[in-house]
């Protein structure tokens, strides 16, 4: 298995969608039920600032796997919502790293 990083870039119009709880919980509820998922979170350029992204680290065997994972996340929005899908690998690969 391999661990990957998704990088998703918003435009402004996320934000809306970000602002809806229903949707949030969602997310949230989906991110649980996905151990493969193995940390995530929003993106801003300052603390002060609005959101403009988000970042997951993911195991996975295949790339497929993590654009099905993408998709199906209900803050998956493609009209305002971007991704990437990088392997990932971790520079001192014999020490353990916990978050």
């Amino acid at each position: 298995m391999s661990r990957w990083v998704v990088i998703f870039t918003d435009s402004p119009e996320m934000l809306e969608v970000r602002a809806k709880k229903s949707l949030r919980d969602a997310h949230v509820a989906y991110a649980k039920a996905h151990p493969e998922l193995l940390i995530g979170g929003g993106l801003k350029p300052a603390p002060d600032q609005d959101f403009c992204g988000a970042l997951w680290v993911v195991e996975a065997n295949a790339k497929s796997d993590i654009e099905e994972l993408v998709k199906n996340d209900p803050f998956y929005v493609p009209e305002y919502r971007s991704f990437e899908i990088f392997t990932w690998g971790k520079i001192l690969e014999d020490q353990t790293v916990t978050l």
